[in-house]
């Protein structure tokens, strides 16, 4: 793989968006992609992605945009990737999942990870912070956060540079030892000794999924991300290659970084965690992040777990009825 297959792929998910944003239709996706999305869509095809989760924004949501504020691309072991993440924002005037409408606007925060091949995404994941929309609108059923604060819950803003979107090329130099960096931070994570602290400047910003709050400085941090590793022994993430979880794609374009495994990340679950006592079981994360670096530190950090699907792991359905939600009815006169 070369640059020029990093700008084509780059180009190509640009044109995307674009069409998305004119709500025009697009042949990103190629016909057999396979496209994996939280609980409870999960395994999807292009088509039923179409039907049973663009279709369902629409029709939960009036005025539906879309707001992508950092996207790039890079190279992972074989392969072409590119990634956005930002805001899908409407006017909440129908169930969605089970979620009841509040008649007002809402946003419901995504990321996104596309395995390019000629021009198409052939392999994606897409994440969304359903809890983030549940507790805005007052219907997450948890009060608990894994941290020592609860953090701030609500809309997350891009990059402090306002430069996220890395359309142009990039030094591919900067562009490795960017991955490397953040390559070496993960594997310190869940040390004794906290061996990540040094990557990381002191006023660090920490978006995290909205279950678990989000934090600024590193001591604030450190307040959610100590007690959390507590929870939990066994610790394997997808930067071990250890066999027990991997990341799908790791990879940097200038000063911005990006990783995702389905799963990622898996511990004992041995404390209490998002409410529930402590079963015994290995958990296992589907976790993605998005990293900006200033000079050689890490300053700003998106993150998403998909929390649902690890409550279901230890009993619990935020959502009920699997089928039910995904069939949550449209407003009377709407069409997808």
């Amino acid at each position: 793989m070369t640059g020029p297959d990093i700008s084509a792929a780059k180009a190509a998910y640009r044109a995307h968006l674009a069409a998305l944003y004119r709500q025009d239709g697009s042949d990103f996706f190629a016909s057999d992609a396979a496209i994996n999305v939280v609980h409870p869509f999960n395994e999807m095809t292009p088509e039923t992605y179409g039907r049973d989760l663009l279709g369902q924004l629409n029709r939960a949501f009036a005025h539906l945009t879309r707001t992508d504020y950092i996207a790039f691309g890079g190279q992972f072991e074989d392969a072409i990737w590119v990634t956005s993440t930002g805001y899908y924002t409407g006017h909440f005037r129908a169930p969605f999942l089970n979620i009841r409408p509040t008649g007002a606007l809402a946003h419901l925060r995504f990321g996104e990870f596309h395995r390019v091949k000629d021009g198409q995404a052939v392999e994606s994941y897409i994440y969304l912070d359903l809890p983030e929309l549940m507790i805005a609108t007052g219907q997450w059923p948890i009060a608990e956060s894994p941290g020592r604060d609860r953090g701030f819950t609500g809309y997350l803003p891009g990059p402090i540079t306002q430069d996220g979107l890395q359309w142009q090329d990039n030094d591919p130099a900067r562009s490795q030892s960017s991955a490397e960096m953040v390559t070496d931070m993960l594997r310190a994570l869940a040390t004794e000794d906290e061996a990540w602290r040094p990557y990381w400047h002191k006023d660090m910003l920490w978006y995290g999924p909205a279950a678990f709050g989000s934090f600024v400085g590193i001591e604030n941090f450190a307040g959610f991300q100590v007690p959390f590793e507590n929870a939990f022994e066994g610790w394997s993430g997808g930067a071990s290659n250890n066999g027990m979880t991997a990341h799908f794609a790791r990879f940097a374009d200038g000063d911005y970084i990006c990783s995702g495994g389905w799963p990622s990340l898996t511990g004992v679950q041995t404390g209490r965690f998002l409410g529930q006592e402590p079963t015994g079981k290995r958990l296992f994360m589907r976790v993605c992040d998005w990293w900006r670096r200033s000079g050689d530190l890490l300053v700003e950090n998106w993150v998403f777990v998909d929390i649902p699907h690890v409550l279901l792991q230890m009993g619990v359905d935020v959502f009920g009825s699997t089928d039910a939600a995904l069939a949550s009815p449209a407003p009377a006169g709407c069409t997808a």
